[in-house]
């Protein structure tokens, strides 16, 4: 849903199934997901109020994404119903009460104003506040050291983390599997659910392995979920998805609406015979490359996003369906053949971006292919208005202005000894 003016005239209803949940949300990270999920678990309606850019400067120190691009990250995420922009930093009952929210929910750490003074203050007095658990190991804070630093022990080596995963499925036939791979799997599951934060009734996650089985290679299940509906057009996406911001979002919802505007012209509505319910819309399945294959086109430190981090991060992505992780950089005809959504789909969709060049077009053999509707299988996105928001440009706004993200960092650091003393 979009943002609705403000304030609601009138104002809406509080109830307790109604949660508000509030955060800079600066280059939305799967730490920010697993906060919004826990919030949408404890209710049914969740409100996401993000700060304004001044605010955060004010308090936290620069943003590295404008408040238009926080809100779209927040707006494609499937747990959220309604985003709230320039809500204030220190959070404000009347702010809850004008959107019907009963209960401000945030993670069991301590954030400060300006002043030092805990954001929460006010609520937590009257009652209002919920807890849930911070996500451990990512915030912004960190992902701007890997880029200031440009480290890459985040990286993961390839298959390691599917090792992992499959290590933790009963079905693997493994006595102990190690708590890493207990966890990931646990966080994989979670992230894959529903809008309504729902396990197993969301998206389907695989794991592709070349070496398995057949010279092609097979999809091996890391997640189940919903499989395309009868008569459901399938279409495949894939890439880096690194810092996974407005421009990948964008992308996937152009994707979706490009589909849908199709399947009512062809008279498919999403409810059979109701053409006021729509186009019936596509089932997305989204290829995650490595890490070490981004790093080979890339170079550098990139991906900044290891590939547990970016699956999380698309996985919590509205327009998302299904996911494989490790796809190829060349999504042949072979390797789409091996897809357990039906094999090769009826399109694949790629955007303007060129930052990941390769020595040979990787979509050349889709490009002179049709489907069974006698269309072209391979199709593009246009430009659009985030086109260019990609990691490069994100590690480029922070190099740019390095010395304020530095100090962001120390201010950040001072800050953080102080609230865990508040805890």
């Amino acid at each position: 849903m979009d943002p609705i003016p403000h304030p609601p005239n009138p104002a809406i209803p509080v109830a307790e199934d109604r949660i508000w949940i509030d955060g800079c949300f600066d280059f939305a990270h799967h730490g920010h997901a697993g906060a919004i999920l826990q919030a949408k678990q404890l209710g049914k309606y969740l409100v996401v109020g993000v700060h304004s850019d001044e605010e955060i400067f004010e308090n936290k120190g620069p943003t590295v994404m404008t408040l238009k691009e926080r809100i779209a990250a927040v707006q494609a995420c499937k747990w959220t119903n309604l985003p709230v922009p320039d809500a204030p930093y220190v959070t404000d009952p009347e702010w809850l009460d004008l959107y019907g929210c009963k209960y401000v929910v945030h993670g069991d750490d301590i954030t400060t104003d300006s002043s030092g003074e805990d954001c929460y203050r006010i609520v937590k007095s009257l009652g209002r506040f919920k807890i849930v658990a911070r996500t451990p190991g990512i915030s912004t804070t960190d992902l701007v050291g890997r880029m200031l630093l440009c480290t890459k022990q985040h990286h993961i080596p390839p298959f390691a983390l599917q090792t992992n995963l499959l290590s933790a499925l009963p079905s693997f036939n493994r006595p102990t599997p190690t708590a890493e791979a207990s966890y990931q799997l646990d966080r994989v599951r979670a992230y894959a659910s529903d809008e309504y934060g729902v396990v197993g009734n969301g998206s389907t996650v695989y794991s592709y392995d070349p070496n398995f089985a057949s010279p092609v290679g097979a999809c091996l299940t890391i997640a189940e979920g919903k499989p395309p509906r009868a008569g459901q057009r399938v279409v495949y996406v894939d890439g880096g998805f690194d810092l996974f911001s407005s421009g990948h979002t964008e992308f996937l919802k152009l994707v979706v609406e490009t589909e849908v505007k199709a399947a009512a012209d062809r008279g498919e509505y999403e409810v059979d015979g109701d053409a006021a319910s729509g186009g019936r819309k596509p089932y997305v399945v989204a290829g995650v490359h490595d890490d070490r294959t981004i790093n080979r086109f890339k170079g550098l430190n990139y991906p900044i996003m290891n590939l547990l981090e970016r699956a999380l991060c698309v996985l919590q992505c509205r327009y998302i369906s299904s996911l494989i992780l490790s796809s190829p950089f060349v999504p042949s005809l072979s390797f789409l053949s091996t897809l357990p959504s039906g094999g090769v789909p009826h399109s694949v969709y790629h955007g303007p971006t060129t930052f990941m060049p390769s020595e040979a077009d990787p979509y050349a053999e889709l490009k002179n292919l049709k489907n069974a509707f006698g269309e072209s299988v391979f199709r593009e996105i246009p430009e659009h208005e985030w086109s260019g928001v990609n990691a490069q440009e994100i590690v480029g706004r922070i190099v740019r202005q390095r010395s304020l993200y530095e100090e962001r960092q120390r201010r950040k650091e001072a800050k953080a000894e102080k609230e865990v003393e508040m805890v």
